[in-house]
């Protein structure tokens, strides 16, 4: 059984930097391997772990429903080897990225075929670590396998809250099988939860494990282009990130 873990979360919040942080963290704990998932349309969990990526799922599903599989290939013997390109690897961990939604047209059995492949694929890995976007049809799309933790992100600002909510509320009403949702408040000034804040996550039943002060360092690394997964162990937003996970995971 793999351990799934989704991370959403508003646009600008941090989310995919916390996802690749909550990576180091199952690296450091030799918690591999992992397969890490970016199914948010706007990929960039890639540059945050410091890799390129030359396929997706996307591109995949295109392909094959616009007729470019080879003479004297099956579909499925395609998208299989079409799917093992797709998937980048790396110590202790491998990505696949799913790509910006189809378009206009049947994609049914394309999906079908993808489905299975990628069950057959997630098996494979112990732990399975998936960034969104806000909407997560993706997960659902991805595979029948339970959630078993969703964190949402989020920053302090009160749309940012309502976003996390939102989505909270639309994990559950999702075929995803979520089994706990954590907030996280990140990029928070001197680690301060406002009460309103506060107020808002009691009424709507969201628990907010734990916040990830900002960070100088975080945010030059963003800045520049710079894997944020390389950051020292011993920065501070780092450390309290870890500590979250251990939360979490512990």
């Amino acid at each position: 059984m793999s351990l799934s873990i989704g991370l959403a979360g508003k646009g600008g919040t941090g989310k995919t930097t916390v996802a690749g942080l909550l990576i180091k963290y199952l690296q450091k704990k030799e918690m591999t391997p992992i397969l890490a998932v970016d199914a948010d349309s706007n990929a960039n969990l890639n540059e945050v772990l410091g890799m390129e990526v030359y396929g997706t799922i996307g591109e995949t599903r295109d392909n094959m429903k616009e007729g470019q599989v080879p003479p004297g290939m099956t579909k499925d013997i395609f998208i299989n080897m079409k799917l093992q390109q797709a998937v980048t690897e790396s110590d202790g961990f491998d990505l696949i990225v799913m790509g910006q939604p189809e378009g206009a047209g049947c994609y049914c059995a394309a999906n079908s075929l993808l489905t299975a492949f990628l069950e057959k694929l997630t098996d494979n890995y112990p732990y399975i670590v998936m960034d969104n976007e806000a909407g997560m049809e993706h997960i659902s799309r991805l595979t029948t396998k339970n959630i078993d933790f969703l964190i949402i992100v989020s920053d302090t600002s009160r749309r940012g809250i309502q976003a996390a909510i939102r989505i909270n509320n639309l994990s559950k009403k999702l075929n995803i099988g979520v089994g706990n949702s954590y907030l996280i408040m990140n990029q928070a000034k001197n680690n301060h939860v406002p009460d309103a804040v506060t107020e808002m996550l009691d009424k709507e039943g969201l628990e907010l494990i734990g916040t990830i002060p900002e960070d100088e360092t975080v945010y030059e690394f963003d800045l520049n282009g710079k894997p944020t997964i390389q950051i020292p162990e011993d920065n501070p937003a780092v450390k309290t990130a870890f500590a979250i996970f251990d939360k979490i995971l512990g």
